[in-house]
């Protein structure tokens, strides 16, 4: 057990110190909460007491003593992300039983996944998490913009922020975003480009390079209008080939089927390949070894549209990908677990990546943020991280006590390196100017290189 911290933030349990535990660990006491991780094994819990200045407490999350010990009377949110369904239910049930705190509960198994408002509703959660199935609705956005390196969605799909290389004969080098909204017709917002390994949050003047990486947001009607204007038209995926029958493999291929994608899995183990049979006609499922290149070239990884390996281990995922960038045309979609290594794994060539771990945290540190907000100017509604965790991009509903609500974008004092990129309004979605209001009951989307934005009037200097 390791000393507590003094901290002015939440009190918080986590119970199951794996790969998404700890990863939320790590972006929660970065933010100032008091944090106690529970688990089973003595081993996980002392490597996090050993990297955090966390509490740490070997035992079952769901047990009544342990939660107490863990000082759930105190604890304003407790969140359950052990590998079994079943264990994070009733951690959260017995921690709404005994302290009525706000709980979270990690879900993954499809048989839950089509009643997770049910489960919400009757056993009082605040959120259920599901790391693969919002993994899989990442990977199939991404492969509906090919061109894409990342795409990350807002007002509930209404707007989206893409991310993508400029390649070296794009009609965008050397052009100034001024001069860019002039030539184009698509209504756009750039609103980080890195350039090296320098992250950029540019304004009118900022003159675009080949090879920058830049992110964009607008409707998302006008994506694919912008990436073909700008030449960077891509032939709309047909086809899928994944490695690796688990979780989130099917719920992909399940998107994928529904949007006319045919899609074969690849998958070692015979009875998984009879149960994904049965669970998805429509797919072609092969039982053999993914990473045999023999098999690969069998099953086309030369011709297919898109590739997606979803092994359970992250080397096998990176050297499928790095084949398939080497040996196809295929749009490749990279999973990762483990994120310690994600400075690196960014400057690989190995297509879009997925941290299934890293939307998890982003999800409940967004709640988290909103339960530390005690003006009521308003909550953040979504959170996503972007390069190497130097960028936030943050989507706010506007409350009535905010300051920001009735002045012109250009009047407010806003902090340096911050972008209002664009305003959801009674359901209409759109870029602002200078000459723009927030006003209460907007959703609001500001991208910038400050950290730990808790509420709308945070981006007042």
């Amino acid at each position: 057990m390791a000393n507590k911290k003094d901290v002015t933030g939440l009190k918080i349990i986590i119970v199951g110190a794996g790969k998404i535990g700890s990863t939320l660990v790590g972006q929660l006491v970065k933010e100032g909460h008091d944090i106690t991780v529970i688990d089973q094994r003595q081993a996980l819990v002392d490597s996090i007491t050993d990297t955090y200045d966390v509490m740490g407490i070997t035992g079952n999350g769901a047990s009544y003593s342990i939660q107490m010990e863990a000082g759930i009377e105190e604890t304003d949110l407790l969140v359950a992300v052990t590998g079994s369904d079943e264990l994070n239910l009733l951690c959260c049930t017995v921690a709404k039983q005994v302290a009525g705190c706000s709980t979270i509960a990690r879900v993954r198994t499809p048989d839950y996944n089509n009643e997770v408002n049910y489960l919400r509703e009757s056993l009082g959660l605040a959120m259920i998490i599901n790391p693969e199935y919002e993994a899989a609705l990442e990977a199939s956005r991404m492969l509906i913009v090919p061109s894409a390196l990342d795409v990350n969605s807002f007002v509930h799909g209404q707007a989206e922020l893409i991310k993508f290389k400029v390649p070296a004969d794009s009609k965008l080098d050397n052009i100034s975003l001024m001069e860019l909204s002039k030539r184009i017709k698509s209504r756009i917002h750039v609103c980080v480009v890195e350039r090296e390994d320098n992250v950029i949050i540019p304004n009118g003047t900022f003159v675009l390079k080949a090879d920058d990486t830049l992110s964009f947001v607008c409707k998302k009607t006008e994506v694919k209008k912008f990436l073909d204007e700008i030449g960077m038209k891509a032939k709309p995926v047909r086809n899928c080939l994944i490695v690796g029958g688990g979780t989130t493999s099917f719920y992909l291929a399940t998107q994928l089927i529904s949007m006319g994608i045919k899609v074969k899995i690849i998958e070692s183990q015979r009875a998984r390949c009879e149960t994904l049979s049965l669970l998805l006609p429509d797919a072609v499922i092969i039982n053999g070894d993914g990473t045999n290149e023999d098999l690969l070239n069998e099953e086309g990884i030369k011709d297919v549209d898109s590739f997606v390996p979803l092994t359970g281990i992250d080397e096998q995922n990176v050297l499928l990908a790095l084949y398939a960038q080497k040996n196809s045309k295929a749009k490749v979609i990279t999973k990762v677990t483990r994120t310690n290594f994600r400075g690196i794994i960014s400057k690989m060539d190995i297509g879009s990546v997925l941290f299934p771990q890293n939307m998890t945290s982003e999800a409940i540190t967004a709640y988290v943020r909103g339960m530390n907000n005690s003006k009521n100017s308003g909550n953040i509604q979504t959170l996503y991280h972007m390069y190497d965790n130097r960028v936030e991009a943050v989507e706010f509903s506007v409350g009535s006590n905010s300051k920001v609500t009735g002045n012109r974008i250009m009047d407010l004092k806003l902090k340096n390196n911050l972008l209002v990129s664009f305003i959801e309004r009674n359901g209409k979605v759109f870029l602002p100017s200078g000459e723009s209001t927030i006003e209460s009951g907007d959703s609001v989307v500001i991208v910038t290189t400050h950290p730990g934005l808790k509420e709308i009037d945070d981006i007042l200097a």
